[in-house]
């Protein structure tokens, strides 16, 4: 149902007007083509999961690299995993790590869906492993699916688009054009494709392509983990520097918890949140062509560089999803400093990014900290806080000074006009001072406003 603009408040004659998000069209760019990583082919084609056969529905990325390719995964921890969560867990193992190859959907999530469901993944992997040069007997194909929950997949249109011959693999490029069409691909409530690509240089001379896609606006509050030990959150990264699988999977972690586990939208985690990331060495130079993939243990410092490279990267394309979250109108960053801990950082931020007092609070453009203090006071943290150490202010984006609102414990005068400035523009920061020890954390989160979509189909 579509919701009015304008609204008569409860009990009254007066009405007020609803703010609307801002246009997205400028988080979406052109990127020229050598930036994207060496050695894959992608694209995205419509195959019949959406009913318009204008919206594009079904991507591959496969490594043609002759040199051995690296993938890491992480996934939603919802106990209600779907298909495709669980095929591509297991693919992960059976390949241990080695995976070539990566297919989405979006327009059905595939989630309890039972053991069609099952079937249905598993058919999409193989038939995406017919593509890969050579194919091999077991499936090197992780699977990502995003949409309706509860829903079977027309599989038929599905393999048939899979085909050799069919509409995907005769789209598939290197390019702007191609990753972008397979961005498209990946949408659902989604406003825009979100689409990322730079050099990174690892600190031995080197520098490598990374590009990454994600996709999300509702269903938005991810807990993922890695492969070893949530409308949906999907992301797919892949570089050409040759990083060992365990490595991999390290900085995967390491970069999730840090970036895509860092946002929240609506606080509500999907059954198919999945991140993979691959690295298939194809940017070594071919008279290299022996050179060791890297490990944490043997190459400490490239290692370093790539994982942090990786985080930063990885943060950019998550802010893209809150910048899109359903309803939102503004992009707040939740900065928690002083803790004792990174984890005990991350609880609170989480805690204050996930409130719906402060989320509409922000909407409103209400100074209202309180509610900020009282999200931070509720986190179970390693060590008591000290209420007399703790500060909360809001902090602009343009540079000008910072508003304190609580300085250790204790309320300051807040200017109401300086408020209003800080939390009528699309950016701001909250920041909270825990006064316990040197840790700190981000989370990135929007505010609460209102909402009506279409579903992409």
């Amino acid at each position: 149902m579509s919701l009015p603009h304008t609204w008569k408040r409860f009990g009254s004659t007066s009405t007020f007007t609803a703010k609307t998000a801002s246009s997205k069209a400028h988080l979406h760019k052109p990127i020229p083509d050598d930036l994207f990583p060496r050695g894959y082919v992608i694209g995205g084609v419509h195959s019949g999961v959406k009913k318009k056969d204008t919206l594009l529905d079904l991507a591959v990325l496969l490594s043609t690299s002759p040199r051995p390719t690296s993938t890491a995964a992480c996934f939603t921890r919802n106990a209600f995993q779907a298909a495709p969560v669980t095929v591509s867990k297991d693919v992960l193992k059976q390949t241990a790590g080695r995976a070539r190859a990566l297919v989405v959907n979006s327009g059905c999530a595939n989630a309890v869906t039972g053991r069609q469901g099952l079937a249905d993944a598993w058919a999409m992997a193989r038939a995406t492993d017919a593509l890969l040069n050579p194919p091999r007997s077991s499936s090197e194909t992780l699977v990502m699916s995003t949409g309706v929950i509860g829903q079977t997949l027309p599989i038929s249109k599905i393999i048939s688009a899979l085909q050799p011959r069919g509409s995907l693999a005769s789209v598939l490029g290197q390019g702007f054009a191609a990753w972008e069409a397979a961005a498209r691909a990946f949408m659902t409530t989604d406003t825009f494709p979100k689409l990322r690509a730079r050099t990174l240089s690892l600190g031995n001379g080197r520098t490598y392509r990374i590009a990454g896609i994600d996709k999300g606006a509702g269903m938005i509050h991810p807990d993922m983990a890695g492969a070893l030990p949530h409308a949906t959150l999907l992301g797919c990264v892949a570089t050409d520097a040759p990083i060992a699988p365990a490595a991999l999977q390290v900085a995967l972690n390491y970069a999730v918890q840090r970036s895509f586990n860092a946002i929240s939208v609506d606080g509500d985690m999907s059954t198919n949140d999945t991140v993979v990331l691959l690295a298939n060495g194809a940017g070594v130079p071919e008279e290299e062509n022996g050179a060791h993939e890297i490990d944490e243990t043997r190459d400490p410092e490239a290692f370093m560089c790539f994982r942090d490279g990786l985080t930063e990267f990885m943060q950019e394309l998550a802010q893209l999803v809150v910048r899109d979250g359903e309803g939102a109108t503004k992009f707040v960053t939740v900065s928690v400093d002083g803790a004792l801990s990174y984890e005990d950082a991350h609880k609170v931020a989480s805690r204050i990014s996930t409130s719906a007092l402060v989320k509409t609070a922000l909407y409103g453009e209400d100074a209202n900290w309180g509610r900020v203090l009282a999200a931070t006071g509720s986190v179970p943290l390693s060590a008591p806080l000290d209420p007399t150490r703790v500060s909360v202010s809001f902090v602009p984006i343009d540079g000008s000074p910072v508003l304190p609102l609580l300085v250790n414990g204790e309320p300051e005068h807040v200017d109401e006009v300086r408020a209003k400035e800080i939390l009528s523009a699309e950016d701001l920061e909250v920041r909270i001072e825990l006064g316990l020890g040197s840790e700190c954390a981000k989370y990135w989160t929007c505010d609460f406003s209102y909402v009506s979509f279409p579903m992409l189909t």
